[in-house]
């Protein structure tokens, strides 16, 4: 009896183990990554002309996974009461009429975030990246901080610690890096969330790099010890 009792104990167990893996999704993300680019930056690497002198969204971005569901795809008319606030605060600065970086984003890494039920849908996922763009208000902030657009090169650990202090958690800020050496320049800046949309410290390590579509640049890690210029909307880098 002992023994036939020990075998369905057993087989509870790994029962219950057996669901436990069935149910966690495969790759599931654990932080969501905030990001936004600087319109002036970004156009001086991709040699379009910006209108837009605040910080815009550039994603949000599931820490693990890219294009991870082929089938949901992108719908414009699922978010039609959104295009407003997604054509001024998140617009394609390459083409600011055109809904093809939305797309984009939804098919890398919304599909990815659409793994938790909170974020299943493309309206769900939109209003949150929004929802959490105005919760943070960066723009907002660093003007509070007296970061603003300048001639006057700003030290990274001015900004970073700024960010910090004010949401209390670390963020990811990436520059362009000229081949004089002499100057970095703003261009994004992360800021991370958990799964339950709490703010969170962004983790990085010093290689890390987003590529755009000029070839041979990107955003990466700002360095500590080189100074920092944050450009005016028709601001060019003299060095």
């Amino acid at each position: 009896m002992k023994s036939l009792a020990f075998v369905v104990l057993l087989c509870l167990g790994c029962c219950l183990m057996t669901s436990s893996f069935v149910l966690e999704p495969p790759h599931m993300w654990s932080k969501l990554i905030l990001t936004h680019h600087w319109p002036s930056t970004f156009c001086s690497m991709e040699h379009c002309h910006s209108k837009f002198d605040y910080w815009t969204l550039h994603g949000l971005w599931p820490d693990k996974g890219q294009e991870c569901n082929s089938s949901l795809h992108f719908n414009e008319t699922l978010i039609q009461d959104l295009l407003p606030e997604m054509q001024k605060w998140w617009p394609d600065l390459k083409i600011p009429e055109s809904s093809r970086f939305w797309k984009y984003e939804w098919q890398k890494h919304g599909t990815c975030a659409a793994k938790a039920e909170s974020l299943n849908s493309q309206h769900k996922y939109f209003g949150k990246a929004l929802e959490l763009y105005h919760k943070l208000d960066l723009d907002g902030v660093m003007k509070k901080c007296n970061i603003v657009p300048s001639e006057t090169y700003y030290t990274f650990d001015l900004i970073e610690g700024n960010i910090l202090n004010f949401y209390n958690v670390k963020p990811k800020i990436q520059c362009i890096h000229p081949k004089e050496g002499k100057v970095q320049i703003l261009g994004q800046i992360e800021i991370c969330f958990n799964s339950d949309f709490q703010l969170d410290d962004c983790e990085h390590s010093e290689t890390d790099t987003v590529n755009l579509n000029v070839k041979g640049a990107g955003f990466s890690v700002c360095d500590h010890a080189t100074p920092v210029y944050y450009p005016n909307l028709k601001g060019k880098l003299s060095v």
